[in-house]
């Protein structure tokens, strides 16, 4: 084992606070109309339905469409990718294919006081064809006459941006990447209409929503979109582009808020309760193993904020995941794991010194006896929560596509049940996070504290005399 030298202890003390004050607080700054997230605190994290509630709606097809079997499948599948693309996947999605209705439940939006749940269904039922078209004329019914070039299939990607305009001024717009396809085929009819003063129009269903004219091919595959964009709504229009198009119009049959089984006024109770359990913890271990039980409680602490910084998304450009009840139990849990880790550590240590080492040894050696029990252990969690996560995730998502194969042994799809996802999804992260704060961090700091002369004392590490 590498001896750490003086500084580090104070370095990963000062990182792990200053990493978990940025985790709870996160840093946003306003920008004319805009508010920017540069980190995402805890109050960024969207809560399950069973911590805060939500909405239920029950989507039937418009104009009295006799739906099939494998349209509501597709119904489902769209409604489930754009829950998904909204960060939300503690979510339940429901067919009657004998009354032709879709049920969905979903949580509150994270963050937003004035969050509309009508407008979010109404999102989720909008059929959001895509299409580009050639000219801007229209049928009398007011659809779309010109010959259609390209359709929300052709789009491999979408993206909001800022886009800065020729005045120096800032836009949001809608950034398209095409398939190879079909950028072939927009290569071609840009070449064709470049110079004409012809416009092609962009329409999502009925609505014209930007007509810009071609001035020069587009030959590279990546196409814009601009028009009256807030960054919401340009955020917007790209998640129903990635997401699809419905095989039909839906209309809201059903609607009604749901209270939280659990409610806000618990969570802050268990938040507390919480903090009070740590408290006891840092008091037991440090009691326990003095300077290994201190470093270890500070060890948890980083733990933690990690997980939830996992769950926030932190980074601005990553997307904050869902905290259920399921998915505290698995931050819980895997606090107890990082505990009983650093117990086993406490304890090899202690035996190495009360056996006659000195101390440098006894650390080498009660770290290198632990680790192969701690490992044991925390591998098999591993596996169970990768099985979860793929099991329970969205089908898309990597570890769903990795196992699909074994998991269709078992007659197991991957599916979008956020619940059960949540519990994995910290379970792994937790139990991964055992191994880098409860092992590598605290021997780093152990190792460096016992560097300085006025804390080579062995009973400072448990033992009972003396080096």
């Amino acid at each position: 084992m590498k001896q750490a030298k003086k500084p580090v202890f104070f370095i990963v003390f000062a990182l792990i606070l200053v990493f978990t004050a940025s985790v709870i607080f996160g840093f946003k700054y306003q920008y004319g109309d805009t508010k920017k997230t540069i980190i995402k605190g805890v109050e960024d994290i969207r809560l399950g339905i069973d911590i805060q509630g939500g909405v239920d709606v029950t989507f039937v097809p418009a104009d009295d469409i006799d739906a099939t079997n494998e349209q509501l499948d597709s119904v489902m599948e769209v409604i489930k990718q754009r829950l998904s693309s909204l960060s939300i996947n503690d979510y339940e999605v429901y067919e009657d294919n004998v009354n032709d209705r879709v049920i969905v439940r979903f949580p509150w939006q994270a963050g937003e006081e004035n969050f509309d749940p009508e407008a979010a269904v109404k999102e989720l039922g909008e059929t959001a064809v895509l299409s580009f078209r050639v000219g801007t004329e229209t049928n009398e019914d007011g659809t779309p006459s010109g010959d259609t070039v390209l359709t929300g299939k052709d789009i491999e990607k979408a993206e909001p941006l800022r886009q800065q305009e020729t005045d120096g001024t800032f836009s949001n717009v809608v950034s398209l990447k095409l398939t190879d396809d079909a950028k072939e085929i927009f290569s071609s009819v840009t070449s064709t209409m470049a110079g004409t003063g012809e416009a092609i129009s962009i329409w999502m269903d009925n609505d014209m929503i930007s007509a810009p004219t071609v001035n020069e091919a587009i030959t590279d595959g990546n196409a814009i979109i601009s028009g009256s964009f807030t960054a919401e709504s340009a955020k917007s229009l790209a998640d129903k582009i990635n997401a699809g198009a419905l095989p039909f119009n839906l209309e809201t049959a059903s609607f009604k808020t749901i209270s939280p089984t659990l409610g806000t006024g618990a969570l802050k109770a268990m938040v507390i309760s919480g903090l009070i359990a740590f408290a006891f913890i840092l008091i037991y271990m440090t009691f326990l193993y003095k300077i290994p039980g201190f470093v270890a409680a500070v060890g948890i602490v980083g733990q933690v904020a990690v997980t939830l910084a996992c769950i926030s998304g932190w980074l601005s450009f990553y997307d904050s995941s869902t905290l259920t009840i399921p998915g505290i139990a698995g931050i819980i849990l895997t606090v107890g794991m990082g505990v009983d880790a650093n117990i086993i550590t406490g304890e090899r240590i202690r035996e190495e010194l009360n056996s006659g080492k000195k101390l440098d040894a006894a650390l080498r050696s009660g770290y290198k006896r632990a680790f192969s029990s701690i490992f044991d252990g925390n591998l098999t969690s591993l596996i169970v929560a990768i099985i979860l996560m793929a099991a329970f995730g969205t089908p898309d998502n990597f570890l769903a596509g990795a196992l699909n194969s074994v998991l269709s042994w078992f007659g197991i799809g991957a599916t979008t049940e956020g619940v059960i996802y949540s519990f994995g999804f910290t379970l792994f992260v937790g139990t991964l996070l055992n191994f880098i704060m409860g092992v590598f961090a605290s021997r780093l700091m152990v190792t460096s504290l016992s560097k300085f002369k006025f804390l080579r004392n062995k009973k400072l590490y448990g033992g009972a005399s003396n080096e």
